[in-house]
C-alpha cells in the first residue's frame, strides 16, 4: 500500500471486470478490493473492460467497482458474419474430419479434458491435418510452442481446453469447434467470437445431442463442490503437509494432486476444483505452473525390451508400452503417480524401477519432480476456514447450476434463431432473425424450393468430387430428409450421378 501510494496514478483500469460480479463466469473475490484504493487517497478515474456481460453482471461491476455516476458503453454483440451451427451426429471424429477439408484456415477446437485434446489432436495429425494441442497441465514452453506453431500456420489448427484464451487475436480464423458443450453461454461467447475478427465469413459449431447433455450435467457433478467438502479437503491439507492448528506457514509447499488424491481416496477432478475454490476464496494459492513432467525413451529394440519383461516378469514396461506410442522414436512424457496407481504400488517405487532400467541400458530417463506448489494465505482455524466463506460456496453452485441449464436449453433449441437466442442471454434484443445458423437454414430451406441445398451439394461435389449420401448429409447440417429429396432430384435433373463405388459426383 506504501508503493502505491507513492505512484502518480491517474487511471485504474480493471480488465476482465465480470470477475467483480459473483454472477459473472469467472468469480474472483479478489476483484472486491480494488476500491479500497481510493481508502489510499487515489482519485484516479477508473474504467471497467469487458466482452460479455449480462445486465445483471454490468450492475454488480458498478456497484462493486464504488461508480455511482458511472457512463456505460455498449457495443452490441451481433456478429453478422459468424454463423452459429449445431449438429447432433454421433460421429465426432468423422464430422471434424470434413469440416477441416471444407474450411482449411486456420481453427480452434475447443474440449473439456486435457486427454480429450491430446487424443484429438493426435488423431488429426495421424489423418494428415496439423494440430497441436494447448491446455494448463502444459510447461511454459510447451504452450509457448503450441501458440507459435499456431500462429506461424505449422499446425493451422489448435485443439484445446478453455485454458487457451488469453491473448487470443489472429485475424484468418475461420471457424472454432466445440466437440463438449461448454460450461457457459459466457464462455461460448467469447471462444466462438475468436473467429471471424477481420468481418470476413466465419462458423462457430457445437456438437451438441442427448449424449453431450449427460456428459455435461455428470461434468457439473463431479465438480460440484459442496461446504462439507470444502471442509473435507482442507482439513486433508492441513494434515497431509502438517500444518498446526492456529499456524500460517510462511513457506510454499511442493503438492502432488495425484498423490494426496490417492492417499485420501478422493475424486481427483472434484478435488481440484474444490482447490481452485479455495484459491478464488484467497484462502490459499495454487500453483499449477510448478508442474513439470518427466519423461524417458527405451534406447534397445522393441524386441530386446518385450524379451527382458518376459524373462523378468516386468509389469511396468508392459504399461509404459500400452500407454504411450513412440516411445522407441522420442521421449514420452510419464506421471509416476498414475502408473503406480495402476500397479496398485507408490510413486517412488515406480522411479527406482524406471532407474533401475536405466542403470541395465534400456531407457534413458529424465526425472522431474510432477509437482505443484500450494502456499496458505490465512492461519489454520479448520471448520471456522471454511464456514467464513459457506454462503458464497453455495451461491456459486448456484450460479453454476443455472449457467448450465442455459448452456442445455441453447443445445435443445431447434425453433429459435440461435443468434437471437444468444444476444437475448445477454439481454441484447434483436428483431430480425440471422438467416445463417442452422436453425434459419433449416426453416429456409423449404422457401428455396431446395434452390439453395442444390447449390451447397453441387458445390461439395466440386470441391470433394466424390461423397456418399451421409457425408453430404453430414457436411450440409441440413434435416436428412430435405438433403435426400434435394439429392433426388440433383439426380432425376441429370445434376449428378451415382459412381461404381456407390458415391455421388457431379456430371
Amino acid at each position: 500500500q506504501q508503493k502505491i501510494k507513492q505512484l502518480n496514478i491517474n487511471l485504474i483500469a480493471v480488465d476482465e471486470a465480470h470477475c467483480i460480479s459473483e454472477w459473472g463466469h469467472d468469480f474472483r473475490p479478489a476483484y472486491l478490493k480494488i476500491p479500497l484504493v481510493r481508502e489510499l487517497g487515489i482519485s484516479a478515474s477508473i474504467i471497467a473492460l469487458t466482452a460479455t456481460a449480462t445486465k445483471r453482471v454490468l450492475n454488480d461491476i458498478v456497484t462493486n467497482l464504488e461508480m455511482p455516476d458511472a457512463k456505460i458503453f455498449k457495443q452490441s454483440l451481433v456478429r453478422s458474419n459468424l454463423a452459429l451451427h449445431l449438429t447432433r451426429h454421433e460421429d465426432i471424429y468423422f464430422q471434424l474430419k470434413e469440416q477441416l477439408k471444407t474450411n482449411t484456415q486456420s481453427s480452434i477446437i475447443y474440449a473439456n479434458s486435457r486427454k480429450r485434446v491430446r487424443d484429438v489432436s493426435n488423431y488429426l495429425n495421424k489423418n494428415n491435418f496439423k494440430s497441436s494441442f494447448y491446455h494448463g497441465g502444459l510447461s511454459t514452453e510447451e504452450k509457448q510452442l503450441a501458440f507459435n506453431n499456431w500462429m506461424d500456420e505449422k499446425t493451422p489448427v489448435m485443439v484445446a481446453t478453455n485454458a487457451f484464451g488469453m491473448g487470443i487475436d489472429k485475424g484468418n480464423v475461420q471457424q472454432i469447434i466445440h466437440i463438449d458443450l461448454p460450461n457457459s453461454l459466457e464462455n461460448y461467447m467469447q471462444e466462438a467470437g475468436r473467429a471471424g475478427r477481420t468481418g470476413e465469413k466465419a462458423i462457430s459449431i457445437i456438437f451438441g445431442n442427448e449424449h453431450s447433455i449427460s456428459n455435461l450435467k455428470n461434468q457439473f457433478k463431479k465438480g460440484f463442490t459442496t461446504v462439507d467438502f470444502a471442509k473435507k479437503i482442507y482439513n486433508h491439507l492441513n494434515q497431509y503437509l502438517y500444518i498446526a492448528y492456529g499456524e500460517l506457514p510462511q513457506h510454499p509447499f511442493e503438492f502432488d494432486l495425484t498423490t494426496f488424491c490417492n492417499q485420501y481416496q478422493l475424486n481427483i477432478l472434484q478435488t481440484y476444483n474444490t482447490l481452485k475454490l479455495l484459491e478464488r476464496e484467497q484462502i490459499l494459492s495454487f500453483d499449477e505452473n510448478f508442474n513439470v513432467q518427466s519423461s524417458l525413451k527405451f534406447k534397445v529394440t522393441p524386441n530386446k525390451i518385450l524379451d527382458y519383461a518376459e524373462q523378468n516378469k516386468n509389469q511396468l514396461i508392459k504399461i509404459i508400452l500400452r500407454a504411450h506410442g513412440g516411445i522407441f522414436d522420442h521421449y514420452i512424457k510419464i506421471n509416476e503417480s498414475i502408473i503406480a496407481k495402476k500397479m496398485n504400488t507408490t510413486a517412488s517405487y515406480i522411479k527406482s524401477q524406471i532407474i533401475k532400467l536405466e542403470k541395465n541400458g534400456l531407457i534413458t530417463y529424465n526425472y522431474n519432480k510432477n509437482t505443484s506448489k500450494l502456499n496458505f494465505l490465512v492461519p489454520r482455524e479448520d471448520d471456522k476456514t471454511i464456514l467464513k466463506i459457506a454462503l458464497d460456496i453455495k451461491q456459486q453452485n448456484k450460479i453454476k447450476l443455472e449457467k448450465m441449464n442455459a448452456v442445455i436449453h441453447y443445445v435443445k433449441n431447434t425453433s429459435i434463431c440461435r443468434s437471437k437466442l444468444l444476444l437475448d442471454y445477454f439481454d441484447e434484443k434483436i428483431n430480425s432473425d440471422c438467416g445463417i445458423c442452422d436453425v434459419c437454414l433449416s426453416y429456409n430451406s423449404h422457401k428455396f424450393d431446395y434452390k439453395f441445398i442444390s447449390e451447397k451439394i453441387l458445390e461439395l461435389l466440386t470441391t470433394h468430387k466424390q461423397l456418399s449420401s451421409k457425408e453430404i448429409i453430414i457436411s450440409m447440417n441440413v434435416d436428412t430428409s430435405t438433403v435426400l429429396t434435394t439429392l433426388q432430384n440433383l439426380l432425376d435433373t441429370d445434376k449428378i450421378s451415382i459412381n461404381s463405388q456407390n458415391k455421388l459426383e457431379k456430371i
